[in-house]
């Protein structure tokens, strides 16, 4: 085994436990919290290769709107999770925040910070292309980890006295299938790429896209759909969900991620770099790590509340 694979290795079986258990013990702030800041991190590495290409974005505005996407959807989650007392907590007609108010102000902002910074007038079109790309190519998709975390309902058993129901912001947590599903999203994924890693460097022989990542054979895709596959047999009995649909949340799961994969590969190419960053040893930057599961998180999401939540 070579060093960078041992290096790679080594990491893996830091951060896999300590990211499983914040999942699992975790309350819902916390996990909401961490994909937070790990988005701005993989945000910061995105505009570092914007202004590899002379695209500076708005860092601090944007950074600040990528935090407001995650407390829209920790908010979007949290009202979604009681029943019963809906009424009385969130009364028809009350204003909430949504993600279209969210980018409605990073807009403005992005327009007034445009007109009243000493940039030069030709960097506004490039600056906010950038700021914006950052939050729909990385933040919206990747904000779906905190969506599927909060599959959740009003503790079973609670009595929802007065008393309760003002707290009731402080004593919701995500049901069980929450945790389960977030953690099956991130398994399919990591054992995905670690199929695609192994089974690439033995038996690659056919490049799947040799001008974004020469690495990257089909060889490897096949190992990281059946890997992916796998996991879905063994989640299925743990999750009590229909196979079918472990299977085909597994798949789209793995497409997903690969699209995703390479769809990073294109931006670091467009920037003349190998890795997005250094934060991660063996791994790169913390864009590399979560490439694939900015488009496999919400890809199970969206066919979890289409196919599954609907019929439960």
């Amino acid at each position: 085994m070579s060093s960078g694979t041992q290096l790679r290795v080594a990491t893996a079986a830091i951060l896999i436990p300590a990211v499983a258990a914040a999942i699992w013990w975790g309350p819902t702030w916390l996990v909401a919290g961490l994909a937070a800041i790990v988005a701005v991190f993989a945000l910061g590495e995105f505009f570092a290769l914007g202004e590899r290409i002379g695209f500076r974005a708005y860092r601090s505005w944007t950074y600040l709107a990528a935090v407001g996407i995650f407390a829209q959807q920790w908010d979007s989650a949290r009202a979604a999770s009681i029943s019963g007392i809906g009424d009385f907590l969130y009364r028809p007609g009350t204003p909430r925040m949504s993600l279209e108010m969210v980018l409605f102000l990073f807009v403005l902002g992005a327009a007034i910070i445009a007109l009243g910074s000493r940039r030069a007038v030709s960097d506004v079109f490039s600056s906010v292309s950038v700021s914006a790309a950052g939050l729909v190519a990385i933040v919206i998709p990747f904000s779906a980890v905190v969506r599927l975390y909060c599959v959740y309902g009003p503790v079973v058993g609670a009595i929802w006295s007065p008393a309760t129901i003002w707290a009731a912001g402080f004593v919701w947590s995500p049901a069980e299938l929450g945790r389960q599903l977030l953690l099956f999203t991130l398994v399919v994924v990591w054992a995905g790429d670690s199929a695609a890693y192994f089974a690439g460097h033995t038996f690659g022989r056919l490049k799947m896209s040799p001008h974004l990542s020469p690495n990257k054979t089909w060889e490897g895709a096949g190992a990281n759909l059946l890997g992916a596959m796998l996991v879905a047999v063994v989640f299925a009995r743990w999750m009590k969900i229909a196979p079918a649909h472990m299977l085909a949340m597994a798949v789209l799961a793995s497409v997903a991620g690969q699209v995703g994969d390479l769809f990073e590969s294109a931006f670091k190419r467009s920037a003349g770099v190998k890795d997005s960053g250094t934060l991660l040893p063996g791994h790169g930057g913390m864009l590399d790590r979560i490439d694939a599961l900015i488009l496999a998180a919400p890809a199970v999401w969206y066919y979890f509340e289409w196919f599954v939540l609907r019929r439960v």
